[in-house]
């Protein structure tokens, strides 16, 4: 059994209503990131000295040595861009991502943080890289960091966020067990559910574009304008979406020795300036966004075709092709993923399985098929799905005149095709049935059979949709 584990269809194409307060088109939602104390640096313990984010661009980690340089432009962030930061902000939900042991080395930052009353969410034990962790060293990380931050803050942390983490990273989060929301994605403008387990742990992504770390990477903005510019742009389409009925979440995300300096921070300030001008705007916490969340959007239990064992899948998708349970055993085969847990996502596997078949098997599946109105219908020995779509448009209750109609054209189509007249009643009526069948009775066989062929796919993505998502 092959399992694909990435979510490549999430919501869809129609997102939940996200059903901000107040009926807020948008969701501002600005992260600060506290990592000054945090970095790689050899008074930390570590082989090397920080390379990362910020403004010698390209630099390389000294292995063994300290960096000067590099360690005072992190403590500018904590010396002198926190604190514009905060002068600015202070009135604004906030949501600190902070580096456990960079919180214990600010002991004022941390109370001018709580005094705003802003949420600091945990962004792991030290700023450093996961990507090659053992999974039991990242787990330990973990719990030392949450140990360490609710010494420091007074509280532990309600979020999540590593950064540079590892494919563990979520899982092990989830499975700490005590986390309102875990931030590291970044695949959607809305919170989303993804199960461990038992559990159901709610995701509210983050954002690298909206990000002054691109100040200091080679791709990224090079002035305040640049960043105002993309905030804004990024504002202007997710309040649109939301004045359409489909609001989002627009996230920022901050670094106190980036935006911090004083080139940069009226960037933020004008554009701070600009979303106030607007009606309906949420500024919330990524907390108050995730209690939000899991209040109006709980878990939702639904089958999963791509998690179910062969037997159960085949059970429960073999009849919808009719009387051609082959066709739900070659699709467990396939790759499937998140993606086939929905209607359009299984059909597309079953019916890649259906136009894959021989000739034989595909009219196999056609003669599977029951007679419309005809005796099995008459006698009641019709499967639970044709009796239900037959009832639905109406030829469970026809005249007489109708009946023998019906009856004639029947015998007339299948003399001449070999298979019986296929249609999706769901799309139709009485009469657009009777106007189909006399029309393409006179289709030759090869044109009939693959109209048939679609009519068989169209059917079965009819069925899915009474047992899926859509």
């Amino acid at each position: 059994m092959t399992r694909y584990p990435r979510d490549m269809i999430g919501y869809g194409a129609s997102t939940p209503d996200a059903q901000w307060p107040g009926g807020a088109r948008i969701a501002v939602q600005i992260v600060m990131n506290y990592e000054e104390g945090g970095e790689n640096c050899i008074l930390h313990g570590d082989a090397a000295s920080e390379a990362f984010l910020s403004e010698i661009v390209g630099a390389a980690q000294w292995p063994g040595q300290r960096h000067w340089n590099m360690e005072s432009i992190y403590e500018y962030g904590a010396r002198a861009g926190f604190w514009r930061l905060h002068r600015l902000l202070r009135d604004v939900p906030v949501t600190v991502y902070g580096v456990a042991t960079a919180l214990a080395r600010s002991p004022d930052q941390v109370a001018a943080m709580k005094d705003a009353g802003w949420e600091i969410a945990s962004h792991g034990l030290k700023w450093v890289e996961y990507k090659d962790a053992a999974e039991a060293d990242e787990r330990a990380d973990m719990a030392e960091a949450i140990r360490l931050h609710t010494e420091v803050v007074g509280e532990r942390p309600r979020g999540w966020y590593t950064g540079r983490c590892s494919d563990n990273t979520v899982r092990l989060a989830a499975e700490e067990g005590g986390f309102d929301y875990v931030a590291d994605v970044y695949a959607d403008d809305l919170p989303y559910y993804v199960r461990f387990g038992d559990r159901d742990q709610l995701l509210v992504p983050y954002t690298l574009d909206c990000n002054d770390m691109r100040f200091a990477t080679p791709q990224g903005f090079n002035s305040g304008d640049q960043f105002y510019a993309y905030l804004k742009d990024s504002f202007d389409a997710l309040y649109a979406e939301g004045a359409e009925g489909a609001p989002k979440m627009l996230s920022i995300g901050l670094h106190c020795r980036l935006i911090g300096r004083p080139g940069r921070i009226m960037a933020l300030k004008r554009f701070l300036d600009y979303a106030r001008g607007h009606q309906d705007v949420w500024f919330a916490t990524r907390l108050q966004i995730a209690q939000h969340w899991a209040m109006i959007h709980p878990p939702q239990e639904h089958p999963r075709p791509s998690e179910m064992d062969r037997a159960t899948f085949v059970a429960a998708y073999g009849s919808v092709f009719e009387h051609s349970p082959w066709i739900a055993e070659r699709a467990f085969d396939l790759e499937l993923g998140a993606a086939h847990d929905t209607a359009g996502g299984l059909h597309n596997a079953l019916a890649r399985m259906f136009r894959s078949a021989s000739e034989a098997e595909r009219l196999g599946v056609l003669k599977a098929h029951p007679d419309l109105a005809g005796k099995l219908a008459a006698a009641g020995k019709l499967t639970a799905e044709s009796t239900a779509e037959q009832a639905g448009a109406g030829l469970d209750m026809l005249t007489d005149e109708e009946r023998e109609s019906f009856t004639r054209l029947n015998a007339a189509y299948v003399e001449k095709h070999g298979f019986p007249f296929i249609i999706a009643v769901r799309d139709n009526d009485k009469g657009s049935i009777r106007a189909a069948f006399e029309r393409r009775i006179g289709n030759d066989r090869d044109t009939e059979f693959a109209e048939a062929c679609r009519q068989v796919e169209r059917i079965a993505e009819l069925r899915l949709r009474d047992m899926l998502p859509s």
